[in-house]
């Protein structure tokens, strides 16, 4: 009878342990991303509008750098071939049909055949810095929510915590857990949403510049290349 007893002791013993050692089952969070949100206080509502015009000014932007991007590949050697030509008038007709920076920049330089050299440079110039100021609207705006929506939820932060020792001095000695949540929620929220919106814009502002920055290459490339097509064309007729 001894035995017995003993194995009933060991298996008691073993299921003991299990228990101890066997993981928590973590709580399943009931709270839904709204009252979450509310929880936040009233600058999650400030960095709500900031997220949602983060998003359309790089939507727009994108949209709008997407477009002034397409040219014809074979553009400026087709401008070359219609000025060699004598066929100013088509070359018009090429630089109409299509809209973005570089066929405008290029029209104007051709409205300016016949002038001095620096006079279509300076005339290009200022239609191109014009075209980089359109494409630039709209990034100060964005850098600025990707610098000022981390400081938002920062100040929010703030205000959590000083939520938080405020109920604490105001409890005196009763002081309960819960008396501290809803300024800890505020601080831990506020941060959380801050920081995704800057992240947003921040890497949105640094694409989009990128973009700009390509095209303006762009630009710049075609605009020494009718340069020098126009320099060509002065010599030609000097000659002449």
């Amino acid at each position: 009878m001894v035995f017995p007893l003993a194995q009933t002791n060991v298996a008691d013993s073993l299921e003991q342990a299990v228990q101890a050692v066997a993981p928590i089952q973590p709580t399943q969070m009931n709270e839904s991303l709204w009252s979450l949100f509310t929880m936040g206080g009233p600058l999650m509502w400030v960095l709500l509008a900031l997220s949602i015009l983060a998003i359309y000014l790089i939507g727009r932007k994108w949209w709008t750098i997407k477009n002034a991007s397409k040219i014809d590949p074979h553009f400026m050697k087709d401008i070359r071939d219609y000025l060699t030509d004598g066929k100013t008038k088509s070359a018009v007709t090429l630089c109409q049909k299509y809209d973005n920076p570089v066929a405008r920049m290029i029209e104007t330089g051709i409205g300016r055949m016949g002038r001095p050299l620096a006079d279509i440079q300076s005339a290009i110039e200022n239609i191109g810095n014009v075209e980089v100021a359109r494409l630039e609207k709209g990034l100060p705006l964005l850098a600025t929510i990707a610098g000022g929506a981390p400081m938002i939820g920062f100040l929010g932060t703030v205000m959590g915590m000083v939520q938080a020792f405020f109920n604490m001095s105001k409890a005196g000695n009763n002081i309960d857990i819960t008396l501290l949540s809803g300024g800890i929620y505020t601080a831990m929220l506020t941060t959380v949403g801050g920081l995704i919106v800057g992240i947003i814009a921040y890497f949105g502002y640094n694409w989009l510049t990128s973009r700009v920055g390509d095209l303006v290459y762009k630009m710049e490339s075609s605009t020494m290349e009718f340069l020098d097509i126009a320099l060509n064309e002065e010599k030609t007729n000097s000659e002449l």
